[in-house]
């Protein structure tokens, strides 16, 4: 879902990363659920593409539920 959020932003990969001071790489891994990211990260994301806390919560516990079926 971050991921579509970024395209609806019209941000790249590499801007947003850029924005948030992560590396390109970080960025795919936590959009592609790969990696866990700090809850400082989150806030920064949610505050960058303007996501709402509704969206949050959904991504929050779209990605708890995938990592438990894994």
């Amino acid at each position: 879902m971050i991921k579509e959020y970024r395209r609806k932003r019209g941000f790249t990969q590499e801007g947003l990363a850029e924005k948030l001071n992560i590396s390109t790489r970080q960025l795919q891994r936590i959009e592609k659920d790969e990696t866990k990211t700090t809850i400082e990260t989150l806030r920064k994301i949610r505050k960058i593409l303007a996501i709402s806390d509704e969206d949050m919560v959904k991504i929050f516990y779209e990605n708890e539920k995938d990592s438990k079926h894994t």
